[in-house]
C-alpha cells in the first residue's frame, strides 16, 4: 500500500510536468491563451510543420516525464491521448500516421499511465488551452461534482460498487446527460491496471461488496459525439470509517484518494459548486501542493501553485 502511495505521488509530478510543458508548448506554437487564461486563439495553425503538435508526439513527451521517475517500468495501457471529436471515442487509440494535431480551441482528454516497481497508475485529466465554451464548463463540473461525490461517499460493509455508481451520474442526471462505460475498476500493485473482482459500475451483475484495502478509480466522464470528451480520474483505497454511531455493527468504508494532479480550474463553473465541494477542491489542490513540491523544479512548481490557486466560494 505503502509503495502504490509513493508510486502514485511521482506518477503525479510526472503529470504536472507534462501539463507545465504542454502549456508552454500551446502558447508558444499555437498562441493559445493557455492553461490558465480564457481567450479565442487566433490563427491556430501558423506554425512551421516541424513545430506542431499531435496526440501522439505529446503523449511520448508525457511517458518521457514518467521515465525520468524511480522504478519506471514502462506504460501500464497505451496512452488515451485524444483533442476535440476524438475525446468523445471513450478508448480512443491515437495512431502516428493518422492521428489529430493538437488544436488550442478544442478540449484536450488524456487517461495514461504508468507501471513503477512500487505501483501501477492510472489518471485522466481533461483540459483547455483557449476559451471553453460555457456548455463545456457546465459538463466539466458536472462530472468533477460527481467525481467527488463518489470519492466521499462512505458505506457500510457489504455494499457493492454497483450501488454507489449513481452518486457519480447524478449532477449529469440532472441536466439529461449520462456516460456509457462504467465509473471505477480495481487497480493492482505492478500488476493489472484493471483487476478485479470488484468495480463500481451501472452493470449489477458485474460487482462484489468493495472491502477495506481494495483499490478502485473513480472516473465518471460526458462525451459529444462529434465534439469533446471529459473524464476526471484518480485512484482511490478503501479505508474503514470512523462513523459517529455504527448501524447494526456493520462497520463502514470510505476512499482516500492517492492520485494527485489538479482539476483545471477554468473549467470549473464554481457557481455550480456546493460549498462543501469548493472546500473539497480548495484541499485536495494544497494536498497537490505540498506532496509534489519535493519532485518539482521551480519552474513546474510555480505553475503547479498557479494551477491550484483557490476557487472563490
Amino acid at each position: 500500500m505503502e509503495g502504490l502511495k509513493n508510486a502514485h505521488i511521482r506518477d503525479g509530478a510526472a503529470v504536472v510536468q507534462y501539463f507545465a510543458w504542454l502549456d508552454k508548448q500551446m502558447k508558444e506554437i499555437y498562441g493559445a491563451s493557455g492553461y490558465f487564461k480564457e481567450s479565442e486563439t487566433q490563427n491556430s495553425k501558423n506554425h512551421s510543420g516541424d513545430a506542431k503538435l499531435t496526440e501522439v508526439s505529446v503523449s511520448d513527451k508525457l511517458e518521457e516525464f514518467r521515465a525520468s521517475k524511480e522504478h519506471f517500468r514502462g506504460l501500464s495501457f497505451p496512452t488515451i491521448s485524444s483533442v476535440g471529436p476524438n475525446g468523445a471515442i471513450i478508448h480512443y487509440g491515437p495512431q502516428a500516421k493518422t492521428c489529430a494535431e493538437l488544436d488550442p480551441n478544442s478540449m484536450y482528454l488524456c487517461d495514461s499511465g504508468a507501471q513503477y516497481l512500487d505501483g501501477t497508475t492510472d489518471i485522466t485529466r481533461t483540459v483547455h488551452f483557449g476559451k471553453p465554451s460555457e456548455h463545456e464548463k457546465r459538463c466539466y463540473t458536472a462530472v468533477l461534482k460527481g467525481h467527488i461525490a463518489l470519492g466521499n461517499a462512505r458505506f457500510p460493509n457489504g455494499t457493492t460498487g454497483h450501488a454507489l455508481d449513481v452518486l457519480a451520474r447524478v449532477p449529469l442526471w440532472s441536466y439529461g446527460l449520462d456516460y456509457r462505460h462504467g465509473t471505477g475498476h480495481g487497480i493492482g500493485s505492478y500488476l493489472n491496471v484493471h483487476e478485479g473482482p470488484h468495480s463500481i459500475t451501472f452493470r449489477p451483475g458485474l460487482s462484489v461488496p468493495l472491502q477495506a484495502s481494495m483499490t478502485v478509480t473513480d472516473e465518471p466522464g460526458y462525451y459529444e459525439d462529434g465534439k469533446f470528451g471529459i473524464r476526471l480520474e484518480n485512484v482511490l483505497i478503501i479505508k474503514e470509517a470512523a462513523t459517529q454511531f455504527n448501524y447494526a455493527d456493520k462497520g463502514y468504508l470510505e476512499f482516500e484518494h492517492i492520485t494527485w494532479a489538479p482539476y483545471q480550474t477554468k473549467l470549473i463553473d464554481a457557481s455550480l459548486l456546493l460549498p462543501e465541494e469548493i472546500k473539497w477542491v480548495n484541499s485536495y489542490h494544497m494536498k497537490c501542493r505540498d506532496i509534489l513540491a519535493p519532485y518539482l523544479n521551480e519552474s513546474d512548481k510555480a505553475w503547479l501553485n498557479q494551477a491550484t490557486e483557490p476557487i472563490a466560494a
